[in-house]
């Protein structure tokens, strides 16, 4: 059950189609990362593609630099397990290149694609694929006219940048269309953002751009992106980190777990561990973390070291361990208490009863299908 107050009143966007992912409209938020193989390196991209799926991507994007990348793009799309963006800069030739070879959506950016010509025979190739165009804008390569008018990157120029682009798409009878307007810095992406959601109907990528290291990147990211999908702002997130894509898939969804939008795999709830805890709540909590990385099963667990909030928070979560005392933690199951636990099961134990009432869980899934 949502409560009323864990509502979000999601910006009503129109619905385009990446691949076979939904993006806008009434759809789940979609999950992107990207690849940093060499795009010519089939083998090595497709593995990663397949890394970046079994984290719970929806969608991937594959950078296509030069001929060689474009040419090795129709071997990798017609292997991929999720649908392909072509993140195309400089170049336009490269976009029509990339359409030819099956992606499933065109990455522009407007600062660095070049004149409005070449944009509209990247349309063209766009409409002659049936496939959408994102509109990439970028705080670090805005279009010089519009940087010398500003003076600097502002969520202003940002915003006049894509309704210049969406312009252009639209008076070619083009609206399969969706934007980004990303910046490394949070304040200027999120008001840019702000701006945007008010004056058209697209759906939004969200993203920080350039965000940093994995702890950085994932603050940086959680406030930019978590503010603006807690305004019901956004359709599709990439978490831009210095790290491997998988993580980046694995941020965005704690994002969009943490405001009960999208869960995927266990939810750990547990305390910080005082003088009170009767375990080692952090060295369990690691644990569990990494031996309950396989899960995709939405399912809540919650880790607490004493009985001042573990029994109320066991109520609320699937499986709930509450400290008691050596050889006498309590153990709850949808809320009731079960069973009491030793101090040197405790891992393995949770790891077992998480197995079961997934495989329970997905199970019924069958039944009722």
């Amino acid at each position: 059950m949502i409560r009323p107050y864990r509502h979000i009143a999601k910006r009503k966007s129109k619905q385009i189609y990446v691949g076979n992912v939904p993006i806008g409209g009434d759809a789940p938020i979609a999950v992107q990362s990207m690849t940093n193989t060499p795009t010519n390196d089939i083998a090595g991209t497709l593995a990663q593609i397949n890394r970046i799926a079994d984290a719970g991507a929806d969608i991937v994007r594959v950078s296509c630099p030069d001929e060689e990348s474009t040419t090795a793009l129709k071997a990798i799309t017609a292997q991929s397990v999720l649908p392909i963006v072509a993140d195309i800069h400089f170049h336009y030739k490269r976009a029509i290149e990339a359409a030819e070879s099956g992606a499933a959506c065109l990455r522009i950016n407007p600062g660095n694609i070049g004149n409005q010509e070449r944009v509209r025979e990247v349309i063209k190739a766009a409409k002659a694929h049936d496939i959408p165009i994102r509109i990439g804008v970028n705080g670090g390569s805005l279009e010089r006219d519009i940087l010398e008018k500003y003076g600097e990157p502002c969520p202003e120029a940002l915003v006049e940048s894509a309704l210049s682009q969406i312009k252009l798409l639209e008076d070619n009878d083009f609206t399969n269309i969706k934007i980004s307007v990303k910046a490394s810095d949070i304040f200027l992406s999120v008001a840019a953002y702000q701006q945007l959601a008010d004056l058209c109907d697209y759906p939004l990528h969200l993203g920080i751009t350039e965000a940093g290291s994995y702890k950085s990147g994932t603050i940086k990211s959680a406030i930019g992106i978590g503010s603006l999908l807690w305004a019901g702002i956004g359709d599709t997130i990439r978490v831009s980190l210095s790290d491997e894509p998988e993580q980046e898939v694995h941020v965005g969804f704690e994002i969009l777990k943490s405001l009960g939008l999208r869960v995927r795999g266990v939810q750990i709830i547990s305390c910080p561990s005082c003088a009170r805890q009767q375990f080692d709540v952090i060295k369990t909590v690691k644990l569990l973390e990494e031996k309950l990385a396989h899960i995709k099963t939405p399912l809540s667990l919650s880790v607490i070291g004493c009985v001042v909030n573990g029994p109320g928070e066991a109520k609320s979560t699937d499986i709930g361990l509450t400290g008691g005392g050596k050889d006498n933690h309590q153990i709850y199951i949808s809320g009731l208490t079960n069973h009491r636990l030793e101090d040197s099961n405790i891992v393995d134990h949770l790891v077992a009863l998480v197995e079961q009432k997934a495989s329970e869980i997905e199970a019924n899934k069958v039944d009722i299908a």
